[in-house]
């Protein structure tokens, strides 16, 4: 292995400030590596690295022992090892995680992302992609197009990547063959067509020789095009586009260092703006005008998208984290429901019906996904029916939030367009999402003001609203119990209804089956009906398994603070099963009954719960008194 001479600039020891200032001033490109396994993603950055000079001195003695003792390259320096860092990755020679890369030249700056390769990995590639401003698709000479090929270029350019380079690696391995480069450029063209990406640029390289990365090589004579650092260096970035749009600031942080200060900071997410300009803050839709702004280096006369400030205002107006400050005269849209295209990135499938949280921007809210329009084969581009998504599907499906949220199309906004579901349970990220539009019905429907209030309702009734959730496994006594509170009430002159999970499924859910998607609806709709129940004064009492705690904290924020008493009727497992008053268990143990909460499907107990009654320890009139001294009193 033969060191190259790394020789440092004059600049960094004449004048390291003006070295610093040259670098500050050019702009940036971030872009990705991806394809399919083994097609020289990581060899390729490294190789990018090693002849942009940004390896020290150290780094390069390790790369050389490290080539010795795990490379892949017999004796010459594995220039993959410079980007996979995991253990895994070098015992098994894949990238798993993806691996940010920081590079420069003479001419602009680079953020690079190594993404994984096996379809395992594919949310990997999404994180990565999510930020790229350009997609190097690498493609092994040998193979040609394979499917991961298919599925990194249809997910960068959904997610909205415009600038993409067919890189036609390993070229040393199939003799430099121009007829091996013309087909597969021609195999990916058509593909490419058909998923809308309207231009790309085809080289011919070897990431490991090192042909056409800095210079045209001479084993490619048949090949006059720009070599792959020269194209990186010359892409349009569109910044100008950006800047000319209109000014979008999602506000991230109310900056109130003392009395005299309040401003408002965020980074540009597009326009621009300066002291004068007229804003509004959405969703609240208040209009004023910018006063200041404020940088860490002094107030600035203008501001640009991409750039980090804090706006002042000439007026005192309500202003938090997750609001966004825009054009006055050209505001995004506010809505609650939309249709989104959904990757799935988690190995539990998506549950329609079901609370996620929803983070778009700085904004954050709760959100239910529909079941999936259809989901999209990313080989034929087909769309398939589907009930939901699991790992790495792809589909269109319609979501809900709870509260309005600023947005625009992922298509003309990334920053307002792009989110991500979290499962509220584990706090994993299980997809991400690209906001299509919003439904009409969501502009068109809006609450109808009535002057009598659920106050006036709780005072006619001289009582308190209260929704005692009962929840527990079947044969717990949860209905036993809820029916002695209930009677106990009614002696009390309390106005009561009592909704129990058997009597609901003859009528108003008498549609759902015992899935686990059409659990979640059996309790998002309950909890709409004790919700109103609510507002109309009365206590309402429900007897429910709601096995799942994600439903049951649904509820709980359907109703003001305090109104929501979750009971848990702790019965074990055992107990209820020998009680099997209704013969439940025993059809679920034989097969006969699929789905059954504590048999094949989880129940999840309460963890804080108001009320707990132990059915083992407490008869029924003990169990119901106990309930009636913890909710009293009622007014």
């Amino acid at each position: 292995m033969t060191r190259p001479a790394y020789t440092p600039e004059a600049q960094i020891a004449e004048d390291i400030e003006g070295y610093l200032a040259s670098h500050r001033d050019k702009d940036l490109l971030r872009f990705i590596t991806c394809g399919s396994v083994d097609d020289g993603k990581s060899t390729l950055i490294g190789r990018l690295l090693y002849d942009s000079k940004m390896i020290f001195d150290d780094q390069l003695s390790a790369l050389e022992a490290d080539s010795k003792r795990v490379g892949t390259q017999g004796q010459e320096i594995d220039f993959a090892l410079l980007v996979d860092g995991l253990a895994a990755e070098r015992e098994q020679g894949i990238t798993i995680d993806v691996a940010y890369r920081f590079f420069t030249t003479e001419k602009r700056k680079f953020i690079v992302a190594d993404c994984p390769g096996h379809e395992q990995y594919t949310r990997n590639m999404v994180t990565g992609a999510s930020t790229a401003d350009l997609a190097v698709i690498l493609i092994d000479a040998r193979k040609g197009v394979l499917v991961q090929t298919r599925r990194h270029s249809y997910l960068c350019h959904l997610l909205g990547i415009r600038h993409f380079v067919l890189a036609v690696n390993k070229l040393d391995l199939v003799d430099y063959s121009q007829d091996r480069f013309d087909e597969i450029v021609a195999d990916y063209a058509e593909f490419a067509r058909s998923i809308g990406i309207a231009d790309f640029t085809a080289i011919p390289i070897s990431g490991f020789k090192g042909d056409n990365i800095t210079a045209l090589s001479a084993n490619t004579p048949w090949y006059a095009g720009p070599v792959l650092i020269d194209h990186l260096e010359t892409v349009s970035l569109d910044r100008a586009e950006q800047q000319a749009a209109p000014l979008r600031l999602p506000v991230q942080w109310v900056n109130r260092p003392n009395l005299d200060f309040r401003g408002f900071a965020g980074q540009i997410a597009s326009g621009t703006v300066k002291p004068g300009d007229a804003v509004r803050v959405l969703p609240s839709g208040r209009t004023t005008t910018v006063s200041r702004v404020v940088t860490l280096g002094g107030d600035l006369e203008q501001a640009v998208a991409g750039e980090s400030v804090t706006l002042t205002f000439a007026d005192e107006i309500d202003c938090s984290r997750g609001d966004v400050i825009a054009a006055a005269d050209a505001p995004p849209e506010v809505a609650d429901q939309f249709e989104a295209t959904l990757v799935w990135m988690d190995d539990q499938p998506l549950i329609p019906g079901r609370g996620y949280w929803l983070k778009l921007g700085t904004q954050s809210v709760s959100a239910t996904v529909q079941p999936p329009k259809y989901a999209i084969n990313v080989n034929t581009l087909d769309r398939l029916a589907a009930k939901t998504l699991d790992l790495n599907a792809i589909g269109v499906a319609e979501l809900s939030t709870d509260k309005p949220i600023v947005f625009e199309p992922y298509a003309q906004s990334k920053a307002l367009g792009g989110f991500i579901l979290i499962d509220k349970l584990t706090n994993r990220t299980v997809a991400a999402g690209m906001l299509n539009f919003s439904l009409r019905r969501a502009q068109n429907v809006h609450w109808q003001p009535t002057d009598i209030t659920r106050e006036d309702h709780a005072a006619l009734k001289n009582q308190k609203p209260r929704v005692l959730w009962f929840t527990g496994l079947s044969g717990s006594g949860k209905s036993t119990i809820a029916n002695a509170v209930e009677k106990r009430l009614n002696l009390m002159n309390r106005h009561t209804f009592l909704l129990d999970g058997d009597n609901v499924r003859h009528g108003l859910n008498k549609d759902l089956g015992f899935t686990e998607a059409d659990r979640i609806e059996n309790i998002r709709r309950v909890g709409e009906v004790a919700r109103l129940m609510a507002d109309a004064g009365l206590i309402v009492l429900t007897a429910f398994i709601s096995p799942f705690r994600a439903e049951r904290d649904m509820v709980r924020a359907m109703l003001p603070e305090g109104e929501f008493i979750e009971i848990f009727v702790d019965t074990p497992l055992e107990v209820a099963e020998a009680r099997d008053v209704k013969g439940l268990y025993k059809k679920a143990r034989s097969g006969a009954l699929k789905n059954f909460t504590g048999v094949d499907s989880p129940y999840e107990a309460p963890e804080h719960p108001e009320i707990r009654v132990n059915t083992v320890e407490m008869t029924v009139d003990e169990a119901a008194d106990a309930i009636i001294r913890a909710i009293l009193p009622l007014k």
